[in-house]
């Protein structure tokens, strides 16, 4: 973990944080103020960056790789909630503001990098930047929507039906998710997903 300024990468993240989808349109002097908070953040896959159940909390900018939103029960079954990649974000503001711990973990599931800032601070930061702010709440809720649509689906679709579905909503992510992970999410066993390619179902 290195602060953004003391990074020896810090130009090329800089170029990188210009294209992610909240932070695109700050004036320099906006991106200068959030950049001093920055650090950068190295995972390996299947590292966890914010674990289930806490209340220190961070705001994520993802540089590089994917990470995934998880659910884990107390024996330790899983349910992936979404997955976001470069240019996205990850954030607990939700519990934040309700005052609970995160309800699910934020994950790894390729080696990545982000960028991070308590989210607190962040929180600061967008009540100094209301046009920030508001987009920032409308992705958040944007989020919920698309997994509560996802649940939806899970009892909806059929096997082939839930694949297609993902396929449409998320093709820059369709061949870079291992089939584990994919099957996971899309509550098969890897075993059915492999055969469903197989027989040209999908």
């Amino acid at each position: 973990m290195t602060t953004l300024e003391n990074h020896p990468e810090k130009n090329i993240i800089r170029a990188q944080l210009r294209q992610n989808v909240l932070l695109k349109d700050l004036s320099e002097a906006d991106r200068a103020e959030l950049e001093a908070h920055l650090v950068i953040v190295d995972g390996n896959k299947g590292e966890f960056l914010l674990h289930q159940g806490v209340r220190e909390m961070e705001q994520y900018f993802i540089l590089d790789g994917i990470l995934k939103r998880v659910v884990s029960n107390p024996e330790g079954k899983e349910m992936i909630l979404r997955f976001a990649d470069e240019n996205d974000m990850e954030t607990s503001y939700a519990a934040l503001r309700l005052g609970t711990p995160t309800p699910y973990g934020i994950v790894c599931v390729t080696k990545a990098r982000v960028a991070s800032l308590p989210l607190k601070e962040w929180i600061a930061f967008l009540n100094r930047h209301p046009e920030t702010k508001e987009l920032f709440e409308f992705l958040v809720m944007r989020g919920m929507s698309e997994i509560m649509a996802h649940t939806i689906t899970l009892h909806l679709l059929d096997a082939a039906g839930r694949v297609h579905r993902f396929m449409r909503k998320h093709p820059e992510l369709e061949d870079r998710i291992p089939s584990k992970e994919l099957a996971s999410y899309l509550n098969l066993s890897a075993e059915t997903l492999s055969r469903l390619r197989k027989r040209g179902k999908i």
